[in-house]
């Protein structure tokens, strides 16, 4: 697909919602009822389209710097009307618009979700955290995203408020309302959930879910295991809620029967049962696989994956993929200037997130269409995305045309070094201010 039609199909998702303001507006009977110059489809498209520069200066590259442009006050007065779900519909829409799944086709896909600080409220008890020992209370929210390992799009997104964050419930939500086919969910241990994996067995898709290694508090624990220190165990666990004689004597078989307490959640058993009520079993079938990462390092995992079509080896590949939805949560960031927000607001900043991720989807979707000229070279290249989301940019915003988009998409490479291996960076969160912006 060609970038205007990509670009195309952006605008045509943020003019179907424009077109409607009604029904994502706080007020629909006053919002949005008056001529203003900032309208509906202004404002969705020009928050897509900011930087990390001051709210005047944006509004100045907004209106191509007009004598009379919105003040920034006008600009606040008219954000503070629209509901975040205008912009979560602009990027269901795009999605949907640009997106293609066949029945046939199994699309990998990372769950994860990351942190992000916004500025301090202490009012706001749905947003605040105690912070560390050494560290006083801030404000968050807690960006839970499905991300698409080879298209490098993210393909569903939930906005959860810090203080009451939940990622099992944010990925079977996303799992449920998703309109794929077929797909393979890779987690990492945070995940490990016999619900979340019901819930993905439930819709016909497959897991890969790491889990804790060790011999306590985790999944693993519950089992009777070989051993040695690699192996590839077929599992098929019957659930039950109901505790009886029968049903204790059938859980010590630990590899066949698990007893669910009404403290945990599983949403495919009953929560209460009558004495004289039958069992009502829910059948989980997956394999326990532990493979060697390097040198007396090993790890555990979780899948519903064929043992013949996905051997131990390919499970170790498919995991390491996971690491791009971490690659994607830093450009989204840093890049892309996701924590240079242009409101105090959880509400608004809301919308920002929103407007990042389109923005984000918009950069891979038309950097996958541009051709990348093979040379031989000592490494394989690929595009900086940092360059191509600047570029891409500028299209969005009608300051660049498609040949030189393209050519300049085509030329700024960085080589991929896949032996190179890092420590994870972690920026220190500080205090949260306005006063030192990008000019």
């Amino acid at each position: 697909m060609k970038p205007t039609s990509i670009k195309q199909k952006l605008l045509s998702a943020i003019n179907s919602v424009s077109d409607n303001p009604r029904q994502y507006c706080h007020n629909p009977a006053v919002d949005f009822t008056r001529n203003r110059k900032i309208s509906v489809e202004s404002l969705i498209s020009g928050l897509i389209g900011m930087e990390a520069k001051t709210l005047a200066n944006e509004l100045v590259d907004l209106f191509n710097g007009e004598i009379n442009f919105p003040t920034p006050s006008a600009f606040i007065q008219q954000r503070n009307k629209l509901k975040p779900e205008a912009f979560a519909e602009v990027f269901n829409t795009f999605n949907s618009n640009v997106q293609n799944y066949s029945d046939n086709e199994l699309v990998t896909l990372a769950v994860d979700g990351s942190e992000i600080r916004i500025p301090d409220n202490p009012n706001d008890s749905l947003t605040r955290l105690p912070g560390a020992s050494n560290a006083g209370p801030y404000n968050s929210l807690h960006l839970n995203a499905l991300y698409d390992l080879n298209k490098h799009i993210y393909i569903a997104a939930d906005i959860q408020n810090g203080a009451h964050k939940n990622e099992h419930a944010s990925l079977q939500q996303m799992v449920d309302k998703s309109p794929i086919p077929k797909a393979l969910v890779i987690a990492d241990r945070g995940y490990e959930s016999y619900n979340n994996m019901a819930h993905i067995q439930e819709k016909g898709w497959f897991f890969l879910i790491r889990i804790k290694d060790g011999k306590k508090n985790g999944i693993k624990m519950g089992f009777d295991l070989p051993t040695e220190r690699e192996y590839d165990i077929p599992i098929n666990l019957k659930l039950v809620r109901k505790q009886s004689k029968e049903i204790k004597e059938l859980c010590k078989d630990r590899n066949c029967y698990r007893f669910i307490p009404h403290t945990s959640p599983f949403d495919y058993l009953p929560m209460k049962s009558r004495k004289h009520d039958p069992e009502v079993f829910y059948e989980l079938t997956f394999r326990i696989v532990r493979f060697e990462l390097s040198e007396d390092s090993y790890e555990t995992i979780l899948t519903n994956l064929d043992a013949t079509e996905y051997p131990p080896e390919l499970l170790k590949k498919l995991y390491a993929s996971r690491w791009g939805i971490e690659t994607s949560f830093r450009n989204l960031k840093y890049t892309l200037g996701l924590l240079k927000f242009h409101s105090k607001k959880a509400v608004c900043i809301r919308q920002e997130i929103y407007a990042k991720l389109i923005m984000y989807n918009f950069v891979e979707m038309i950097t996958s269409h541009v051709a990348i000229t093979k040379k031989q070279r000592k490494y394989t290249y690929k595009v900086n995305f940092s360059t191509a989301a600047h570029i891409c940019r500028l299209f969005y915003l009608g300051k660049a045309s498609p040949p030189y988009l393209e050519s300049v998409i085509a030329s700024s490479l960085i080589p991929i070094r896949p032996d190179r291996h890092s420590n994870r960076f972690a920026q220190l969160a500080s205090q949260y201010t306005f006063l030192y912006r990008v000019a």
